[in-house]
């Protein structure tokens, strides 16, 4: 047996190893057939990965549809549970003799279209019966596009989800993506279902010998039923066509749709773009799983390269339509293809070079993790699953057991091409060694480690502060704290105030310095956001930095003395617990030294928080602090909501501009509220909203 050309397993991800051979006599009395007559036997591979959309199991009842349309597809001569035999298509692969990424001459793009028109003519009763999930309107373009996107998320992101869910969480695609995808799919033009290919590639047209016809399509195992828009689509990208020539192909289509189904081509020159879009999302769930599987077994630095270029162009194609936000770098990918490879080819040596970590000289060894305990969390992080993988707007967070030690610890990695408009002040380690040295009453974790690994990439190991559940993921208080949390968070914030900060920040404590470093500090993000930022800010009324810092320099605010600050008591910076501290403060790379207020009011502006658990907030503040904390807040705690209601004008219209973060859930929701925070920001500055007929304004509020 002679193996045969695998025509598109290399770019489709096909299940089948394929072979051709002459049948023998034996062989040719049990099938019908001539002696000599080629075949093409397909055998089910039983390790492929599962990254194919499939309407129908059976492929040969889909050739035994079309056959009258298309009377050159093979044809399935016999088959069994796992393998099929088809009659074998003579002629050479397109691909043979025009790789992928070269100009396909005209009459063969007229040819295809042309192929791609007569599938509308099988009708729908010849086929197999649809699935139970088909859209019942066979004209709703919608429902089809919509459906795809949820066939794609249960047949190749659910069923790999377990191996490579955490791959994909550190890469920064969450698990829900394609659902958000389908439930994004705009209302589009209705055109008629027919059958589909969904795999035209260059591997699967055979060009014939005598030219009649002069292609022949093979491999039908993924085709469909639905827009046609969606075979074009799939074609388009698939195909690899130099862009010049994609209007080519297009106009080709759309005359070959003329003469058989005229209705095929409504509204696509607005519909076009959304399977293509699709096309492009489902596409990086094989791509990075390919990817990933081609370093099993392969330790050296040219298949690392490799993969990481193939998951950079994944994620560049589809970070657009699944909302990705900030795509990782290629050094950033390298490095979480570097884990998820040690973790599991260990025999390889790799484990050495992750496991020589160099510590940072600023920490000493932690009593109760010992350097060989990092080793094991190092490698361990690798292998984290998709419900321990954190990933947040500034740090990569993966959730790991060591053993002989209590309980999961958290490998803490900064992501590397994040721009932080709010900058941090204190090192969060020293931080976090400096509660845990105070012995207050304060939840937050404790640093047990902190150094380099692999190239020299900085990390921190902390103990771990949410569910001891691996499989339920920590609960923060979204919609706001409920009554006995408040309350704990208060006396956290108490407990804070007996916390050394003097070797922290030793300038620290000046009457007046603290207001005005906030005031600079945020003139300063304003004067250095990008330009279109800037130029947008001014559209919609907002004050370019020099007249801000005049509006700022109006307001004043009384002495208190300091403490340390968390600096972000954002909700999803609090974990919920269920012993009596009720919360853990989590994330304290914001922390800063300075008046108490300030961080009770930050929390009330970025969490949802009632009047009512306002008012009982600070009731308990000023209870519970001593008065040389709380003196004079009633006068000055508006101020305090001033700054951070106008940097949150600021901040969140630069990520509308820039996309930045968005798809942090935090930052969702900040964005998602910004007409009220520009409205509020302006009236609290004494300046007028500009109209809402504005262009930018109208881009801004998308």
């Amino acid at each position: 047996m002679r193996r045969a050309t695998e025509r598109g397993q290399a770019s489709s991800g096909h299940h089948n190893q394929n072979y051709v051979f002459p049948l023998t006599d034996e062989v040719t009395r049990l099938l019908g057939r001539e002696a000599g007559t080629s075949v093409t036997v397909r055998i089910r591979r039983a390790d492929a990965l599962p990254v194919v959309i499939r309407t129908w199991q059976d492929e040969a009842a889909i050739l035994g549809a079309i056959r009258g349309i298309l009377p050159h597809v093979p044809e399935c001569v016999d088959k069994g549970d796992d393998y099929a035999i088809h009659s074998y298509v003579e002629g050479i692969p397109l691909s043979s003799v025009c790789a992928n990424g070269k100009p396909v001459d005209t009459l063969l793009i007229q040819a295809l279209a042309s192929l791609l028109a007569q599938m509308t003519q099988v009708r729908r009763e010849a086929l197999p019966p649809l699935p139970a999930a088909w859209p019942r309107n066979d004209k709703d373009s919608q429902g089809f596009l919509r459906t795809l996107a949820h066939l794609a998320d249960r047949q190749i992101r659910q069923p790999n989800w377990r191996d490579f869910g955490g791959l994909f969480a550190a890469l920064g695609i969450p698990e829900d993506a394609l659902i958000r995808l389908a439930d994004r799919v705009p209302a589009m033009a209705r055109r008629p279902y027919s059958l589909l290919h969904a795999d035209l590639h260059r591997d699967n047209l055979i060009m014939s010998y005598d030219g009649d016809p002069p292609l022949i399509c093979v491999d039908w195992e993924l085709a469909t039923y639905g827009d046609p828009l969606h075979d074009l689509a799939t074609h388009l990208v698939r195909m690899r066509y130099p862009v010049y020539q994609w209007n080519e192909v297009i106009g080709a289509w759309v005359d070959a749709m003329a003469l058989i189904r005229p209705t095929a081509v409504n509204g696509l020159a607005t519909d076009l773009r959304h399977y293509i879009a699709f096309e492009r999302a489902q596409s990086v769930y094989p791509d990075v799983m390919r990817a990933a599987n081609s370093l099993q077994d392969s330790p050296d630095q040219k298949s690392l390269d490799v993969a990481t270029a193939a998951v950079r162009s994944a994620l560049e194609a589809a970070a657009e339509p699944l909302g990705l936000g900030n795509v990782p770098d290629e050094l950033e990918i390298e490095r979480i293809l570097f884990r998820w490879r040690a973790a599991r080819n260990g025999r390889l040596g790799l484990s050495a070079k992750i496991g020589g970590w160099r510590q940072d000289g600023r920490v000493s060894e932690h009593p109760d993790f010992p350097r060989s305990a990092v080793r094991q969390a190092l490698l361990a992080e690798g292998a984290a699953p998709a419900s321990r993988v954190f990933k947040g707007t500034g740090h990569l967070n993966s959730v790991v057991r060591v053993p002989d030690f209590r309980g999961p610890v958290v490998v803490r990695r900064k992501v590397a091409n994040v721009c932080r408009r709010e900058r941090g002040f204190l090192s969060e380690h020293a931080v976090l060694r400096a509660i845990e040295k105070s012995r207050v009453g304060v939840a937050a974790p404790k640093l047990l480690a902190l150094g380099t690994s692999y190239q020299g990439e900085p990390f921190a190991i902390h103990t771990y502060e949410g569910p001891r559940d691996s499989h339920q993921p920590p609960c923060h208080p979204v919609n706001g704290l409920l009554p006995y949390e408040a309350d704990r968070l208060v006396d956290q914030l108490h407990a804070l105030t007996r916390v050394d900060y003097e070797g922290l920040d030793p300038a620290a404590g000046k009457a007046g310095v603290f207001y005005n470093s906030l005031s600079v500090q945020l003139v300063q993000l304003v004067a250095d956001l990008p330009k279109e930022s800037q130029r947008l800010a001014r559209m919609l009324g907002l004050p370019e930095a020099s007249r801000l810092r005049q509006i700022l320099s109006r307001h004043t605010v009384g002495h208190r003395k300091p403490a340390l600050l968390h600096g972000d008591l954002n909700p999803w910076n609090l974990v919920r617990r269920e012993d009596d501290k009720a919360l853990t403060i989590i994330d304290w790379e914001m922390a800063l030294v300075g008046d108490p207020l300030y961080d009770l009011v930050r929390h009330m502006h970025l969490t949802p928080t009632r009047p009512e658990i306002r008012d009982r907030m600070f009731r308990r503040w000023e209870k519970e602090l001593d008065s040389e904390y709380t003196v004079g807040w009633r006068r000055d705690w508006r101020v305090y909501r001033l700054i951070e209601i106008v940097r949150s004008a600021y901040v969140d219209l630069d990520r509308l501009v820039t996309g930045a973060s968005l798809d942090a859930p935090n930052v969702r929701r900040a964005v998602d509220a910004y007409p009220m925070t520009l409205a509020v920001a302006t009236g609290l500055l004494g300046l007028p909203v500009r109209s809402t007929a504005n262009p930018y304004l109208a881009r801004a509020l998308a």
